[in-house]
């Protein structure tokens, strides 16, 4: 495979941003190939997934691309008072990639995950945006940070956070940004399809618990696993593996096996 880290102008936040971006190489398959959109959590940028995890290895063999863009700290949402961070991914990067990159640009190309804060824009964006993406994956996510600091006014896990979550999300949150809410109104003929994953010592199990639970009172079909470990680079690395077989199943890509 190859790899690059593409510096570019985006609208939405009205500065330069970036973005690291795994190309196919050496594959019998010719382009175009789908793309997945691989989002960081609260405290990353656009290096953190080749830095922390394997993640070039586990696609080497693959007709993907792997777009890990930097998504700053408004939990990939257009901020009541801050940058336009849901704009940024939808209509900048993705645009970025179909424009330049050889993708399937059409939702039956297009597939999302991210851990964390990631993990709750993968599912949130797809959600939202169920023309654009085919299936979604979520490790560690909080799902429940919109639904949480409207009915309690804080994210009871750290609650240093809820002044800057006030000023992403408003005194009013919005109910096109919470997960729940986006599920209960959603189409199910066109959902996409969706996994969700968490540490058995995740500070953020409860979240994947409720979402999980929500889900099935609604009868929207996914999958969920729980997992030994917690809130780490560790289990992230160990379980996008699956988040990647899990894209492959829905993208038609039959994975190749890796080497451990």
């Amino acid at each position: 495979m190859a790899f690059a880290e593409v510096h570019f102008w985006s609208d939405a936040i009205k500065k330069s941003s970036a973005m690291g971006v795994i190309l196919p190489e050496q594959i019998e398959q010719p382009p175009p190939y789908p793309a997945f959109y691989l989002l960081g959590g609260l405290s990353d940028d656009q290096t953190i997934w080749r830095r922390r995890t394997r993640i070039e290895w586990y696609v080497c063999r693959l007709p993907l691309i792997v777009v890990m863009p930097n998504g700053g700290r408004e939990f990939y949402t257009d901020a009541a008072e801050g940058p336009a961070c849901e704009r940024h991914i939808i209509e900048d990067v993705i645009g970025f990639v179909d424009r330049f990159l050889p993708t399937i640009a059409e939702r039956r190309g297009r597939v999302i995950g991210g851990l964390s804060m990631g993990g709750y824009g993968a599912v949130k964006l797809a959600l939202k945006y169920p023309n654009l993406f085919c299936s979604a994956t979520a490790h560690s996510g909080c799902h429940a940070v919109v639904r949480n600091l409207a009915s309690q006014g804080k994210l009871p896990e750290d609650e240093s956070l809820t002044p800057e979550l006030r000023r992403i999300y408003g005194e009013s949150p919005d109910p096109g940004d919470d997960p729940f809410a986006l599920a209960e109104r959603a189409d199910r003929a066109c959902l996409p399809a969706l996994r969700l994953d968490c540490g058995a010592d995740d500070f953020l199990l409860p979240h994947n618990r409720d979402f999980h639970a929500h889900l099935e009172r609604l009868g929207v079909a996914h999958e969920y696993e729980e997992f030994p470990g917690g809130h780490t680079w560790d289990y992230w690395d160990t379980h996008v593996q699956e988040a990647i077989a899990f894209h492959c199943r829905i993208l038609g890509i039959q994975p190749s096996p890796s080497d451990a």
